[in-house]
């Protein structure tokens, strides 16, 4: 020792302070391992004995418990770094390398500083001063070393986790549902209440075939879901509350529910930051998983299809987006449709007609991917309403008993939901009774421990008593909602079509009856829109479709409304063909009634002939013509259809009219001077 003091501590160094660094890798190493506790703290009396006073020794204790392989979270370790890098360190004591750091990265930054500041370093071995060429090469190795050996005991902790996951063997946190038992064996919870709730995701999620449907109803039916604290006193206890997306999600995920047990579903990857990053690796990458290890809640198979079923869902995963769970929106064939000309499946638009939204079915991949033009582009009222129909001839024979299966779903579903209910009754129950007991046990003469145990049994009492209200309240209301349901079902039963067309069936179930059906719709525009069906049970049904019309064609007057017109004028005017179009109910291509000036139009823009000309051609006489053949004046003409002596036919709306020609025993003139004797005469519009 008096050799390195004489050689390396200088009177400079015993100016500066000395700094003792003392760190244990973990908190059970802290508690456990007391003898290497001791050992560090005793380096204090070399650093006493290279001449240091004792006042002048700072010891940093403030990372016992954290691990050396990063600077990060050590604040002890960063405090010494700012201590030596100020100049106030003449030397920094350290058990071993691996005490200041297990870090390349953090121990030359440490050299480096250490060699700028002239600090001196000292660990169980020797003294070492950082300036010098051989003393840096032997700390550089020991640094190197204690990286190697953190790497090397992390290696065999590995080696042995992977043998025993590898076996099935590895005690891994379980997720809500199941429990280890006496034996480190998987099984399920003993508790009923949660075995109940994982087996009602899962049958709400075959059922509906979307997580955020199966939130919602258990958000409708009020019940809760339960999770598992991780850390802390309470470690281990089971909490109840809400049910969230995340949480469907896991179960869904996790294979362990199929029975299945996994190892290396996740990665753990440090940022430059240094945060934690938890990434989610494809199954070909996990390191175990072994099929049928313990009892599980469904099937291998089943956990697959769900997998399946999510994944083409996400609207993220790949180009071609398969079909999803069903939503709301008027189109029949949302994720079913498939362009007949590139094989895509095409996408959805919506839009306003007539205050109504309807649908069109659009192929935009290569308008998207390559900025080209949209390969399709068809409307889907028509197109809907011809498989629709195609559907309900292919359902009439299962109504009644798929009315009388929906129904009995939706009672057990209700009877399941009342039972949970009942059980998170229950629970709050045995808590009230279990805090009344221990209430009742203590000396009343404790008042400290009686004062509290008297709170806690009063809390659960009105944890009891909002358990009770809930189930009280949601029987309320549901008794009357199914008795509702099954009265309707039980009248639209022997009607199908009345099932599908009544308002009040969601948009989304008319899609999972489609989809129960028909696998895909294949749609090509041509000269018609060519519609192939393919069922899931492998038929194929063909379907041709008039396109339908576009721009002002849609407002184009019906063709039997302009066949209506042109048999009336044979006998009518605009304004009484007017009259009987509406009160026969028709309506014009806008669904406007009809009046004068819109018949008249129709007619002109039909170029229909008008009813003067075809009175006409059946051989009518204009008044100057009738005039001529009986040798009187057109007044009198006009005179004598007035008083009913002739006979006259209107062909306008002011009255103006064609006559037949003269019969044997035509009106003579003194018969005109009578009629203008007893009145003027009056000149009708032509």
């Amino acid at each position: 020792m008096a050799t390195e003091s004489t050689g390396k501590v200088s009177a400079d160094h015993l100016r500066r302070g000395a700094y003792l660094y003392v760190r244990q890798s973990s908190l059970k190493q802290v508690v456990n391992n007391t003898e290497s506790t001791q050992r560090q703290y005793a380096l204090r009396g070399r650093a006493v004995a290279l001449g240091w006073e004792d006042d002048q020794i700072t010891v940093i204790d403030s990372d016992q418990g954290r691990s050396g392989a990063s600077i990060s979270g050590r604040d002890g370790f960063q405090h010494l770094v700012a201590e030596v890098t100020m100049g106030r360190a003449g030397i920094v004591l350290g058990l071993e390398v691996s005490r200041l750091a297990r870090n390349n990265t953090d121990w030359h930054r440490l050299l480096e500083i250490c060699a700028l500041t002239g600090t001196l370093i000292l660990d169980e071995d020797g003294l070492y001063d950082p300036l010098t060429f051989n003393d840096r090469l032997v700390l550089g190795m020991k640094g190197t070393m204690s990286e190697a050996e953190l790497h090397l005991l992390k290696a065999r902790l590995r080696g042995g986790q992977l043998a025993k996951a590898r076996r099935g063997e590895l005690k891994q946190g379980l997720p809500v549902g199941y429990v280890h038992d006496y034996a480190d064996r998987i099984v399920k919870d003993p508790d009923a209440a949660v075995r109940e709730v994982i087996e009602r995701v899962l049958s709400l999620f075959a059922a509906t075939g979307s997580a955020r449907q199966v939130v919602k109803s258990f958000a409708a039916d009020q019940l809760t879901f339960p999770s598992r604290i991780r850390t802390g006193p309470r470690k281990g206890d089971l909490v109840w509350g809400p049910l969230k997306h995340w949480q469907v999600l896991n179960v869904l995920h996790n294979p362990l529910y199929a029975g299945a047990f996994c190892y290396g579903r996740r990665k753990v990857r440090h940022d430059v930051h240094g945060k934690v990053r938890i990434q989610l690796l494809p199954r070909e990458q996990w390191d175990t998983l072994i099929p049928d290890h313990h009892a599980g809640y469904l099937s291998f198979e089943q956990w697959e299809n769900n997998l399946a079923q999510l994944q083409a869902q996400a609207a993220t995963r790949g180009d071609d987006r398969r079909a999803g769970p069903p939503r709301e929106g008027t189109a029949l064939l949302q994720g079913m449709a498939v362009c007949g000309r590139c094989g895509r499946r095409m996408t959805i638009a919506y839009h306003l007609r007539h205050d109504h939204e309807v649908s069109d079915y659009r192929c935009m991949t290569h308008a998207i991917q390559d900025g080209g033009q949209v390969c399709q582009r068809i409307p889907g009222p028509s197109i809907e309403a011809a498989v629709a129909e195609l559907l309900l001839q292919m359902l009439t024979p299962l109504a009644v008993e798929t009315a009388l299966t929906v129904s009995d779903e939706i009672t057990a579903r209700a009877t399941e939901a009342d039972r949970m209910r009942t059980t998170h009754l229950q629970r709050a129950q045995y808590r009230a009774d279990l805090a009344k007991r221990r209430y009742l046990a203590v000396d009343p003469d404790n008042r400290l421990v009686a004062d509290s145990l008297e709170a806690d049994w009063n809390a659960t009492l009105r944890e009891v008593a909002i358990a009770r209200t809930d189930v009280e309240r949601a029987r309320t209301l549901a008794a009357p909602r199914q008795q509702a349901t099954r009265e309707q079902l039980a009248r639209l039963a022997g009607d199908v079509k009345a099932l599908w067309h009544d308002p009040a069936t969601p948009m989304r179930e008319r899609k999972r009856i489609a989809r129960l059906l028909i696998k895909d719709v294949t749609l090509i525009k041509d000269d018609d829109i060519t519609v192939h069906v393919r069922f899931s049970a492998g038929q194929t049904h063909t379907l041709h479709l008039p396109l339908p019309l576009g721009g002002g064609k849609l407002w184009q007057t019906p063709r039997p409304v302009v066949a209506a017109i042109d048999e009336l004028l044979e006998h009518h005017t605009d304004a009484e063909i007017a009259d009987i179009l509406n009160q026969r109910g028709l309506t014009s291509g806008k669904g406007c009634s009809f009046h004068r000036l819109l018949v008249r139009d129709i007619r002109e823009n039909y170029q229909l002939r008008n009813r003067h000309d075809r009175l006409r051609d059946r051989g009518l006489l204009t008044a100057p013509e009738l005039a001529v053949l009986l040798d009187v004046s057109v007044p009198t003409v006009w005179k004598w259809h007035r008083a009913g002596l002739i006979e006259g036919e209107k062909y306008n709306d002011k009255n103006a009219c064609l006559y037949p020609p003269p019969g044997p025993n035509p009106p003579r003139v003194q018969q005109g001077i009578r009629l203008d004797r007893r009145r003027p005469a009056t000149t009708p519009s032509k």
